[in-house]
């Protein structure tokens, strides 16, 4: 496929930039070469379209716009949704926010205020990204996964999660919660710590943790300071589910 298809299949929601094979995450390294060609096809102009006036950017990546049949609503004052973007049925895009390119949504999820969705993250179904979330983009090297948030997790306002980490169905990243392969993840519930390349578990509800600097910054240890952590403090229960429920005449 050329370029222009990938960016084509990319918005269809017909191919990916990650696909999840054997339960776990993979980048369709093809689709994001195809991302990568058509930057360097591109060539700088200035938008003349009256929402975009003024702007410059690749002349073949222009901003998405969508139409009542779309069934998406994306609430006016800001917010850009980059062209090769997927975003399905029922998301609700709150401004300003941003969806760059290789992104995939999927049905019924919140991307609210301050929100940006990576270049090729993986956001699952009724998914709600708080205000202010940033999840990062992947785009090289091509083999490296995405950014995934499977379907139902909730993430918490200011929340980070960039370097292709990975939550899984349901959990829930409280707000302020940092998430890259060099902050590990305790698991207090099982008592141990989770692998880099280890994604959030299923239903885990993590919350910002510390922990003390090690012996090898000795000066750092006597000063009593801490680095930043994050740590799974329970497992989601009847109680933390309902207060999690999205309310469906918002949608």
């Amino acid at each position: 496929m050329n370029w222009t298809e990938i960016l084509e299949g990319l918005e269809k929601g017909t191919i990916r930039a990650a696909n999840k094979i054997d339960g776990k995450w993979v980048a369709n390294t093809e689709v994001k070469a195809g991302i990568l060609e058509a930057f360097k096809a591109g060539e700088l102009k200035e938008f003349s379209e009256e929402h975009w006036h003024g702007f410059v950017d690749k002349h073949n990546l222009t901003p998405r716009s969508f139409k009542p049949e779309d069934k998406i609503r994306m609430v006016p004052g800001g917010t850009s949704v980059r062209r090769g973007s997927h975003v399905a049925s029922g998301v609700i895009i709150m401004p300003p926010a941003y969806i760059n390119i290789g992104a995939f949504v999927d049905e019924g999820t919140m991307v609210d205020s301050h929100a940006l969705v990576g270049s090729c993250a993986q956001i699952g179904k009724n998914v709600h990204l708080s205000a202010g979330v940033q999840i990062g983009g992947v785009l090289e090297p091509i083999g490296l996964a995405p950014v995934v948030i499977e379907d139902n997790a909730f993430i918490g306002a200011g929340s980070v999660i960039v370097e292709g980490k990975q939550v899984s169905k349901e959990a829930v990243i409280a707000p302020g919660v940092t998430l890259s392969k060099g902050v590990p993840v305790y698991d207090c519930v099982n008592e141990r710590m989770l692998g880099a390349d280890e994604p959030i578990p299923e239903r885990a509800v993590v919350v910002p943790g510390s922990r003390p600097v090690n012996d090898k910054l000795s000066w750092a240890k006597e000063a009593g300071l801490s680095l930043n952590c994050a740590l799974i403090i329970k497992y989601r229960d009847e109680k933390s589910d309902s207060s999690l429920e999205l309310e469906s005449f918002l949608r």
